[in-house]
């Protein structure tokens, strides 16, 4: 088995801050931090430019809206609260990030999305969900490293490892395939996107964080 599907913790590399929820986070925290939601964004996006399948927290949404007829913005804003909630008995810490999570990547989103090529070939849409999920999962892990509070389902994320001490990449790819699974229950849609989003999200996190450990580890400066 590959190494980086045994990464179990976010490292403390030169960027991340020493406290996730702070007022004076150092400059070069906020640095990584944008840059990786950037990536972050920029990866959904060409998940969504690929049209060959949604993420799999939008199918939730899709399931939601085909029960309540609420939007698809307000079943991910209600989901994302719900998310949040969660946290509580997972102890987990917000911070600046958990807001810019939600501010940046929609912007991405808003501006990057309409440059993005489209592909009527079915290889070239798969090669583009592929480059989109890892894409993510590099923007993911350097932004969670940076530890300045991790968005609504990232702080999940860690907080299930924290609970269950499972790797990573299992706690990941298992919290995806559930809400894909309960999203198609309640009616959305499912494409090989959403799979490929699923089963690889996880191990491109945590393949990313394996990296960064592996490079930028002895720059970091311990007390």
């Amino acid at each position: 088995m590959p190494k980086f599907l045994s990464v179990k913790e976010v490292p403390s590399l030169f960027w991340s801050s020493p406290k996730a929820l702070t007022i004076t986070p150092p400059i070069v925290s906020v640095t990584f931090l944008i840059i990786g939601l950037t990536l972050f964004g920029l990866g959904e996006a060409l998940l969504i430019a690929a049209g060959v399948g949604v993420s799999p927290w939008t199918v939730l949404a899709q399931g939601i809206t085909h029960v309540t007829g609420w939007s698809i913005g307000f079943a991910t804003f209600i989901t994302s609260f719900v998310v949040l909630f969660c946290w509580i008995p997972l102890r987990q810490v917000p911070g600046i990030g958990t807001i810019l999570n939600a501010v940046i990547i929609a912007l991405v989103l808003e501006f990057l999305l309409p440059f993005l090529p489209t592909f009527d070939n079915f290889m070239l849409q798969l090669g583009e969900a592929v480059l989109g999920v890892l894409v993510t999962g590099f923007g993911g892990g350097l932004y969670l490293i940076a530890n300045l509070g991790p968005g609504p389902r990232d702080g999940l994320m860690t907080g299930l490892q924290k609970v269950t001490d499972l790797p990573i990449a299992w706690v990941r790819s298992g919290l995806e395939l559930t809400v894909i699974a309960a999203g198609w229950a309640l009616g959305g849609s499912v494409g090989l996107g959403t799979v490929l989003f699923a089963l690889g999200i996880g191990p491109s996190v945590a393949a990313s964080m394996y990296f960064f450990k592996s490079v930028f580890s002895k720059y970091t400066v311990t007390d």
